[in-house]
Parts: C-alpha cells; structure tokens; sequence
C-alpha cells in the first residue's frame, strides 16, 4: 500500500489500542472462534469497529510458529507449550522442518489463514497479518537463551560453544518457520504484517557490550529480521513491527533501518524523543502502559485519560506521524474484562473519539467498514 495512507493516520489524531484478544474473550465460545476462520474474522471485524481502527489486527498469538516448528519435530502436543532445546539442533532435525513446510498448515494458523481471507472479502479494512519474530522465537525454544548471548558478546563462536551453535541454529529454524507462515498470510489476502519481537531487548541482549562494539545485535536480531523485511517487500507488503521490551536509543535506530511502515515500541520509551530517531516515513505507534490498565489502583480510568491526552500533546510538539495506543496487545484478564475494556474505550474518548471527517478520502474509504461495525 502507498506508504502515504499510514502517514496520513499518525496525522488524523487516530487512537488505536489493540484489543482483539478483549473483544474475543466477550464471546462464551472464544475457544471455538479461534479455530473458525469466518467467526474470527467477524471478530477482527468487530474490534476494529469497536475501537474505531481502519486495521483489521488479528489476536497476537505468538505460540503458533512455535507449535508449527515442534509439531514438525514431532514433539506431542501436550508437551509444547513447555519443551525447550538442550542441545543445538541436529542436521537431520533441520532437513525435517525443511521438508514439513510444505506440510498443511496447524488448526490455528489455518483458522488465521481464513480470518484474513474473510477480512479481505468482506470489509474496507487493511486486513493485518501477525507473526511472532526469530529472535522472540527463538527464546522460546531454548531455556537459557541468554548465556550463550552473552558468551557471544565476549566474541566467542559457535564452533567454541555448542550452545551459540544451538542459538544461531534455533534462529535459522526460526525464520523459516516464519517466513512459511508470512507467505501463507500474504497468501490469504494480508496487506500489512504484524511482526512482534518482544524479546530484543536488554534482558537478553547486553546493552554494555553492544556499546563496547560488539555486533551481538546485529547478528542475532537484525540479520534474520532483514530477512522477513525483504521477503515482505518483495511480495509488496507494509510491516507493522513491535517491540514492547526496555530498549536504548540504538536498538530503536536499528528497528528503523527494516523501514517499517509503522514501528510500535513499549512503554519504557519516550516517544517524543524516540521521534528523532526515525525517518518521518515511519509511524510511531504506542504507547501507554496497557499493562496496567487491569488495576484501578496501578493505573485507573483518569489516569489512562490523562495520559493519553498528555502523549497527544507530546507528540504534536514533535510534528511526528503517530497513532496513540497501547504498548502491547490488552489481554483479557478473568475478574478484569470490564475494567479492560473501560480503560481501552476511555483512551478513544479521551480526544473526542475518532472522526473519519478529519481524515483524507483514501483514508475515509478504509475507514468507513470499521466505522459502519462501530455505529
């Protein structure tokens, strides 16, 4: 898409929290929509009426390239969620995952496949795609992914520490998988992608040896991440790339070199200064502490409105193209729904909601599907 359609939304005053997970939730047979592709695509569809959002976001699973990979594997499935690496993977384990890609595709991802398809059919929305990123993943599959970081920081190598070889393998395995499951969405009609890499950030990564010069960063984060980026520009789609861990100016300037169409970050940043280190091509996205907002006493109703008001004002200051939402997805909470939701829905009210009148045409007409749910 015209990278202009995402500029013009940081320029509309949009307040986008991301609340597909809450909405979800609402229904009593959540665990049925999501293995639906048509009944999940109707709630994509109604949370971004809800909230008032031309961006059909999907739920952020970030457990289905990992339950691609080991099902691959041929690790039950009751043992999944839990089951980390002791050793690097082995040649023959790399030949599996290559040959099970192009293996059908798992019940949720499926289901995801066709929520995006029916997105694309059916509404004006910017039908969004959502992966999980390689590093993220990759601390996913090992238990103490951050030794062997650190141990590379030092400069050793994989050929000295089977446990580097065991991360860049995890890493390898991890873009492929992601890469299959990025094809498949752009496949299904995504338009953008949702790339979440959560855990490139100071837990992992030594922020004292990157600033002492080592390329740590560089090679565990950012070369696989440029993999995905030029994948995504040769099939001509945007990316909306997150990262909610605590970062330093120069992991920020980094996310800003995969060019992404809008980059959302946490809130351990300040966004008005984080303005100055990317291109006005890129959009900001965030980023009010969203996970608080179960706890009226961490962050209750006014405070949320209070400080979206006072990130609105900021970021005019800067003069830079943003959209006010949250610093991650809002996940329902048991005892907390309503609470939730209240908070997410004060943030839209805050500034007055959002008017399609203050947008251009282009934008208007992607508007207008979510805006018809909303009314």
């Amino acid at each position: 898409m015209d990278r202009r359609f995402y500029i013009e939304m940081g320029k509309s005053g949009l307040v986008m929290p991301i609340g597909t997970d809450l909405v979800l939730r609402e229904h009593e047979n959540h665990h049925e929509i999501l293995h639906d592709g048509e009944k999940l695509g109707r709630v994509i569809q109604e949370a971004a009426g809800r909230f008032g959002s031309p961006l059909a976001i999907p739920v952020m699973d970030l457990s289905l390239e990992k339950t691609a990979l080991l099902s691959m594997l041929g690790v039950p499935a009751d043992q999944i969620g839990t089951y980390h690496m002791t050793t690097p993977p082995t040649d023959r384990m790399m030949r599996q995952v290559q040959q099970g890609l192009a293996e059908d595709y798992e019940p949720r991802l499926a289901a995801q496949l066709d929520a995006i398809a029916w997105v694309a059919a059916n509404t004006d929305l910017v039908p969004v795609g959502m992966t999980i990123g390689p590093f993220s993943l990759m601390t996913k599959l090992i238990a103490d992914p951050i030794t062997p970081l650190y141990l590379a920081g030092m400069g050793m190598t994989a050929a000295e520490e089977p446990d580097i070889l065991m991360v860049e393998r995890c890493l390898e395995l991890a873009t492929k998988i992601i890469l299959r499951s990025l094809n498949a969405q752009v496949l299904a009609g995504a338009e953008m992608l949702f790339i979440a890499e959560p855990a490139a950030n100071i837990a992992y990564l030594s922020p004292n040896q990157i600033d002492a010069g080592s390329d740590i960063f560089d090679r565990f984060v950012m070369k696989y991440n440029h993999r995905l980026r030029a994948a995504l520009r040769a099939w001509d789609v945007d990316l909306f790339f997150h990262c909610c861990g605590e970062l330093t100016p120069y992991m920020v300037k980094k996310f800003a070199e995969l060019d992404p169409a809008v980059l959302s970050l946490g809130a351990s940043r300040n966004l008005w200064e984080d303005a100055a280190l990317l291109p006005r091509t890129t959009v900001l996205y965030g980023n009010l502490p969203s996970k608080q907002f179960y706890s009226d006493e961490l962050m209750p109703l006014e405070a949320v409105q209070r400080a979206t008001c006072d990130l609105r004002d900021r970021m005019a200051a800067v003069d830079h193209p943003f959209i006010l939402g949250t610093e991650c997805d809002i996940l329902s909470v048991p005892g907390h729904e309503a609470t939730l939701m209240c908070k997410a829905m004060g943030m839209v009210s805050a500034v007055g909601g959002n008017d399609p009148h203050k947008l251009s045409l282009h934008f208007a007409s992607r508007y207008a599907g979510a805006h018809a749910v909303a009314s």
